[in-house]
């Protein structure tokens, strides 16, 4: 669809060769779950490309530090949420619907951002420069910014393949509206085939339409750890949509978690489920889903400014960094290699929808 689009649009050449088209359908480290590349960003690279060895390293830390966030942050989580989504709706606390939530939300963000990332760094071994997918969405402060950093190639998709083409916010207020809600419920659908994803898909667009009226008003004037607050339980409590198997299943979850549920508490409560594992584990995903590891990287750039600029040995500053990056990837490569060993099949959340 997009090649057909693009070269309709003028946006790409013809691709004449018919082994570069079969090149850009087959292309493996965005298959299946993304990043989802439109032809016209790829276009030139399916004929003219280079292997650096730069791009290649970029590419091979890129690759192990998706790795680390699928195997070392993801699976853990995923196995407390897979364990509270198998609770009975009638023993559901709110206890428990929170912690499961809560580790979702993590498993579904370095699940996925994990195989973007090992997808990305892939293309960049093969010379490929894919565009990037994830912008540590949780720290945004309104649904409209968590969604210019989420999945960012399939925002991009529906944008310029559905809410333009439809009329975008070309044709008055009332359009722009129905159109949010409408592309967003076919994000949900695009997901899955059931109700459930269509109402999470809808949930969004919803929000959209009201950060685009009184509610966006609202939030430019709130305290901005408020806002972040804010779109935290929104797209918490919307994941419970999309993770649970049905729609009744999903509106048991929903009310227990704010007190409803009919559980007692006495056979299933969160301290079977959490421990000291667990709890560090949750904080070291609540720290690495916020952006320290730019921030520490800038920091080392202004440290190794600051020592060649006072004579000291900048090379030396070189190595050591580079010492301790390494050293920091083959921690997270026999961590990895420690829990596959233990374990057996280890698929990606996102190959479920």
């Amino acid at each position: 669809m997009s090649y057909v689009i693009d070269v309709y649009r003028g946006q790409a050449a013809v691709q004449r060769n018919p082994l570069n088209s079969a090149l850009y359908i087959a292309l493996f480290p965005q298959l299946i779950a993304g990043p989802i590349v439109r032809y016209h960003d790829i276009d030139r690279q399916l004929t003219d490309r280079r292997v650096t060895l730069d791009l290649l390293y970029s590419g091979v830390v890129l690759f192990v530090i998706g790795l680390g966030k699928k195997m070392l942050i993801a699976n853990p989580l995923g196995e407390v949420a897979d364990e509270v989504s198998a609770v009975p709706a009638g023993h559901l606390t709110a206890g428990l619907t929170w912690l499961g939530a809560v580790c979702y939300t993590f498993q579904i963000y370095f699940d996925f951002s994990g195989y973007s990332d090992m997808a990305i760094g892939l293309g960049r071994m093969f010379g490929f420069r894919l565009l990037i997918n994830f912008d540590y969405p949780y720290i945004a402060r309104s649904i409209q910014e968590f969604w210019r950093r989420w999945h960012i190639s399939l925002s991009r998709w529906f944008r310029d393949y559905l809410y333009i083409p439809l009329g975008g916010n070309r044709k008055g207020v009332r359009c722009t509206y129905a159109n949010l809600v409408v592309v967003f419920f076919l994000v949900g659908l695009w997901h899955g085939a059931s109700w459930s994803f269509g109402v999470w898909g809808m949930v969004h667009g919803a929000f959209l339409v009201l950060e685009r009226t009184v509610l966006g008003a609202l939030l430019a004037e709130v305290w901005p750890p408020l806002r972040h607050a804010y779109v935290f339980l929104v797209v918490i409590l919307a994941w419970v949509l999309l993770r649970s198997d049905d729609f009744d299943h999903a509106l048991a979850f929903l009310a227990a978690m704010f007190g409803a549920g009919a559980g007692t508490g006495m056979e299933y409560y969160p301290a079977l489920l959490r421990d000291r594992e667990v709890a560090l584990l949750l904080v070291f995903a609540a720290v690495a889903a916020t952006p320290v590891a730019p921030w520490l990287r800038r920091r080392g750039g202004v440290i190794r400014q600051r020592v060649a600029g006072a004579g000291g040995r900048a090379v030396l500053a070189e190595t050591a960094m580079g010492g301790a990056a390494a050293a920091y990837l083959a921690l997270i490569l026999v961590l990895v290699s420690m829990h596959l060993a233990a374990g057996t099949h280890n698929p990606f959340s996102y190959f479920r929808f």
